[in-house]
């Protein structure tokens, strides 16, 4: 975990125009007398508990995603991260719809752990993984369609997101970077607790505009930040999965689509 943050930390820093929006990574390893605990080393920051504007947290993460590439052109990371306890496979792959499956598939394993098996939600995680997935990812690559890999932060959200008191500009940290499609980085978005929210989505698509096709855009953003609810509200309205896929986008949008 330590090892993902510290690399994930590292290529942002990287990325043009945005180091000040960073808080540098120093160094990270294992602790001598216990190799199973590590620490993750990086410069104090005074921050204050508070949010940006919408517009000055859009003209960094547009940065992000404008400026960046990935080194290998595929979807994935060098390294192993983690978005809070579960590891994140981040094996390269040229298909996105194969990257955020095996994240998907992962996290519905993943979430059974504490619980046990939950026969419910594997068959209808596996129904998901057969119907909704392929009917909205895979035609952001196909019919002429494509998506350029670009660094995402991974956890974009409040708490990770706040002012630097000497600077007075936003500073984004606690990464768990991967390259893969920017609208990802809107996954905590959707959840009504959060205050950067529809209102700051809105506000990126209406600048940077969505991937094709545009009409999915909103059922793309309920799939990045998938809870039951949303799978099964998926489900019954894309029940032929890929093959119920309409070239001339005459699927009704959403309020946070338009």
């Amino acid at each position: 975990m330590a090892l993902g943050e510290f690399e994930s930390s590292k290529a942002l820093i990287l990325v043009q125009h945005i180091p000040e929006n960073i808080v540098p990574p120093i160094a990270w390893g294992r602790f001598q007398d216990d190799a199973s605990k590590a620490f993750y080393l990086t410069h104090f920051r005074y921050l204050h508990e508070q949010l940006p504007t919408n517009s000055q947290l859009l003209s960094i993460v547009k940065r992000l995603h404008q400026s960046s590439s990935s080194p290998t052109g595929k979807f994935g990371f060098h390294v192993t991260t983690f978005w809070g306890p579960p590891p994140m496979d981040n094996s390269w792959t040229d298909s996105w719809e194969e990257y955020y499956t095996r994240k998907f598939r992962s996290a519905l394993e993943y979430g059974q752990i504490p619980h046990g098996r939950d026969e419910e939600l594997c068959l209808l995680g596996e129904e998901f993984i057969q119907k909704v997935i392929p009917r909205l990812l895979r035609p952001l690559q196909t019919g002429g369609r494509s998506i350029k890999p670009t660094l995402c932060h991974g956890d974009l959200y409040d708490a990770n997101i706040q002012i630097d008191s000497a600077t007075n500009q936003p500073v984004l940290f606690d990464p768990c970077c991967f390259y893969g499609h920017h609208e990802m980085d809107f996954q905590s978005m959707r959840a009504a607790r959060n205050a950067v929210g529809p209102a700051f989505v809105n506000a990126y698509k209406t600048e940077v505009g969505a991937s094709e096709p545009q009409q999915d855009f909103d059922d793309r953003n309920a799939l990045y930040s998938m809870v039951k609810d949303e799978m099964r509200r998926l489900l019954a309205k894309h029940p032929d999965g890929i093959d119920g896929f309409k070239e001339d986008g005459a699927i009704e949008m959403s309020p946070i689509a338009r």
